[in-house]
């Protein structure tokens, strides 16, 4: 059975709730999953999991949140070499650069991406809410 931890940011509670499909899409699939917040997590919470499914949205000008979320994930770098991760956020503006880099920074680091990665404009709606789900389920395989 995996263990997969789903670490996410949210402002709004967006990003909450398309954590919260992960975190059910993991568990359908029969893997020992947990929702935690970026305060709960550190890089010394990676070498836990099988595998982590991180969500941030969309800041400022594409950018990761830089109070805990950044923080937290740049502490957690070192340990993506061969992790098997997936990415997830809600966005207001933009056409979704933030996820790019972000996708490219993980890549860089070695991380193992065990799917494409899931945004969404504002609100998740079913659409988002389905490929979330999916997202947890991949990670569980």
């Amino acid at each position: 059975m995996s263990k997969i931890a789903v670490v996410y940011w949210s402002g709004t509670g967006n990003t909450e709730a398309m954590a919260a499909a992960v975190l059910d899409g993991a568990k359908e699939k029969g893997a020992e999953a947990v929702m935690m917040t970026a305060s709960e997590f550190d890089a010394s919470s990676m070498d836990t999991f099988d595998a982590v499914a991180f969500g941030c949205p969309s800041m400022g000008a594409e950018e990761l949140e830089e109070n805990e979320f950044q923080p937290m994930f740049f502490a957690c770098e070192p340990k993506l070499k061969d992790k098997k991760i997936a990415l997830f956020g809600s966005y207001g503006w933009g056409d979704g650069e933030w996820m790019r880099n972000w996708e490219q920074t993980c890549i860089g680091d070695g991380a193992v991406l065990a799917c494409d990665s899931v945004i969404c404009n504002d609100a998740p709606d079913d659409d988002a809410i389905t490929a979330c789900k999916a997202l947890g389920a991949a990670l569980a395989e």
